[in-house]
């Protein structure tokens, strides 16, 4: 278990970039991800773990890599259905068999199937004990649902009294800081949709200066004008304190540099 989460967390940093690309497992082909191995391949030397489900870990991604796995194990909606009727969709054993360093569970607290969520987060807890296996569950949180400290604070204390080893929530400007003081386990934030590269970096630095242990991000990397720029920029505040211009600054300088190489080529 301390072996798997060692190779998550930056032993320099303390913090991590996991790069997140589950997304077609209920949104079909996202934006950004049409072509996953065009997509993934070049940002894999910059990710500290990738979160992806089976099908694109067996087909897509290079069997060579060194980029720790954590593996989606919960789904069943697609986005057109209630997003919360998830049940566990992947097992244990094809987790270990795929080499994973973690699995991941999404929890609704708050929502129609809440409680079945919870109890998906627990099972899966009980078996991944067995093998040493570290369990991040990912809050995730309904349209009608206010993204505030409060909210936030109950979903990721719930999965971490649960058993969950890492939680990945969203960032709120408000109290922050209490959402991670009353989770007694590492908070990395989740992206979320896209938004403007300035600000996913203000957004990542802030966290971060509250306590976050780092950030699970997708759509704003994988959707950038430019990812392997991103999410070098992003590897820059997490592990480098870069503050938020800093960081755009280089991720400027890479995103020129890249131009550049196309037109002489």
């Amino acid at each position: 278990m301390k072996n798997r989460l060692a190779r998550i967390f930056s032993q320099k940093s303390s913090k991590t970039v996991m790069l997140a690309v589950d997304h077609g497992y209920f949104q079909g082909p996202t934006t950004g991800l049409r072509n996953p191995r065009e997509t993934i391949t070049p940002l894999l030397p910059y990710s500290d773990c990738l979160f992806v489900t089976r099908g694109i870990l067996r087909n897509c991604i290079a069997p060579t890599t060194n980029t720790p796995i954590f593996l989606r194990v919960s789904g069943g909606p697609s986005v057109l259905g209630e997003l919360s009727n998830e049940d566990i969709t992947t097992s244990m054993k094809d987790a270990l068999k795929l080499n994973a360093s973690g699995v991941g569970v999404s929890i609704f607290v708050g929502e129609k199937n809440e409680d079945r969520t919870i109890s998906n987060l627990g099972r899966v807890v009980n078996e991944a004990e067995d093998f040493g296996m570290p369990v991040l569950a990912i809050t995730a949180v309904g349209k009608e649902i206010e993204r505030d400290a409060r909210y936030l604070g109950l979903a990721c204390r719930i999965a971490a009294e649960i058993g969950a080893h890492i939680v990945k929530t969203y960032y709120c400007a408000e109290d922050f800081e209490k959402v991670v003081e009353g989770c007694p386990v590492p908070i990395v934030i989740a992206g979320g949709k896209k938004i403007p590269e300035r600000d996913a970096l203000q957004m990542a630095y802030n966290a971060i200066s509250k306590g976050a242990s780092g950030v699970d991000m997708g759509r704003n990397i994988f959707q950038s004008e430019n990812p392997v720029a991103m999410i070098q920029a992003v590897r820059a505040v997490a592990h480098d304190n870069y503050t938020p211009d800093e960081a755009f600054e280089l991720f400027n300088r890479l995103k020129d540099k890249k131009v550049v190489s196309s037109v002489i080529e």
